[in-house]
């Protein structure tokens, strides 16, 4: 009999993802054959010639489970989506029995399944299916994800509860993630005072990892619709600081922080080529991760000549800057297959984090 895990969260960006990575990780150690499912798919892109949501071709492609990408997500809510199943042209039921039928597939193949819910517990009331009544469709006892904290934790936990003990599901575990490691312990220990009358058990996930929350080179570049250019070998390279570069040349060099993304005009010509003939130097290196480089005004020739010599990877996009500052920054980071580095700090820390406790102990039972 394939025993199975719902991974929900009180909202979105708790690292539901990063969790759902890590139990795969850790039930691949304890059972032949491992399976994931993504109900609900909010987020859509094309996998293998199948619109799927992109968690499900993410799992797929971190873990080899591409043969059954056409089950792990069985329900993709594409553009117009829920406007078709208010106007009736879908329904609920024909969506739930997608979703049984497929969770019935990957049960009989597998012997653990990890079953990851979209957004907060009421993402998907829409289509009549929130996450609570998913949990229900594929009987699946919830681990429940939040963020760092004690008041908003508690808060955020408190409004989704509600949804799942409607549909007679149980909450098996609450996760807390993020956590700042100077007040794990403190917080951890309000949270279980908090949820002992309710009887719900309360474990700490990973540490705030500036790796892990901060995006790469190759997110940038997809966010803001362009090709990077430059060294692209540097595409993985994670972006801890994003600088506007509005200061003197000066002033924006001795600014620069470990692996800054510099957004600097078209305009500013001597900056480009301070930042260019600098990056040949190994001590700058490490602060500049590369440039982005927005605005009307077309780069000198020379300028760009030096640009391009210097090998700093850039995006030119004709957008203002302020557009594109305010992209960059307001940008939350989601993890790709590509990201080798975040991936294997994930497995490590599901390792030394969530190995031997009752995270262990709820993927045995």
């Amino acid at each position: 009999m394939c025993k199975k895990i719902f991974v929900a969260a009180t909202g979105q960006h708790c690292g539901k993802t990063t969790i759902s990575i890590s139990l795969l990780h850790l039930a691949r150690q304890m059972y032949g054959q491992v399976a994931f499912m993504k109900p609900i798919g909010p987020k859509c892109m094309t996998f293998n010639d199948i619109v799927v949501d992109k968690d499900a071709a993410l799992m797929a492609g971190i873990y080899g489970l591409e043969e059954d990408i056409a089950f792990m997500s069985p329900v993709v809510l594409g553009r117009g989506s829920t406007k078709q199943y208010l106007d009736g042209l879908q329904s609920r039921e024909a969506a739930e029995e997608r979703i049984r039928e497929a969770c019935n597939k990957l049960e009989s193949k597998s012997e653990f399944l990890v079953v990851e819910g979209s957004g907060h517990g009421g993402v998907g009331s829409v289509i009549g299916l929130n996450n609570a009544r998913v949990a229900r469709a594929v009987d699946a006892p919830v681990v429940m994800v939040a963020g760092g904290g004690i008041g908003n934790v508690i808060d955020a936990v408190e409004l989704n509860l509600p949804l799942y003990e409607r549909e007679g599901v149980e909450v098996k575990l609450l996760l807390v993630n993020k956590l700042l490691p100077e007040k794990r312990e403190e917080s951890l220990s309000y949270l279980r005072k908090a949820f002992a009358p309710r009887g719900l058990m309360v474990a700490g996930a990973f540490d705030f990892s500036p790796v892990l929350a901060d995006p790469t080179l190759a997110h940038i570049s997809r966010l803001l619709g362009h090709p990077l250019l430059g060294d692209t070998s540097q595409r993985n390279r994670i972006i801890h600081h994003i600088q506007l570069g509005a200061a003197s040349s000066q002033k924006v060099v001795d600014g620069l922080l470990p692996s800054t993304l510099l957004v600097t005009t078209s305009s500013r010509d001597e900056l480009i080529v301070t930042i260019s003939s600098l990056y040949h130097i190994p001590e700058y290196r490490e602060r500049i991760a590369g440039l982005v480089i927005p605005g009307h005004a077309p780069i000198s020739p020379i300028t760009q000549q030096i640009l391009t010599e210097s090998g700093v990877p850039y995006l030119r996009i004709v957008e203002t800057t302020a557009e594109v500052f305010s992209k960059v920054t307001d940008h939350v980071s989601k993890i790709s297959a590509d990201d080798r580095e975040k991936i294997d700090l994930i497995r490590s820390s599901a390792e030394r984090v969530l190995r031997g406790g009752v995270v262990e102990e709820l993927l045995k039972a």
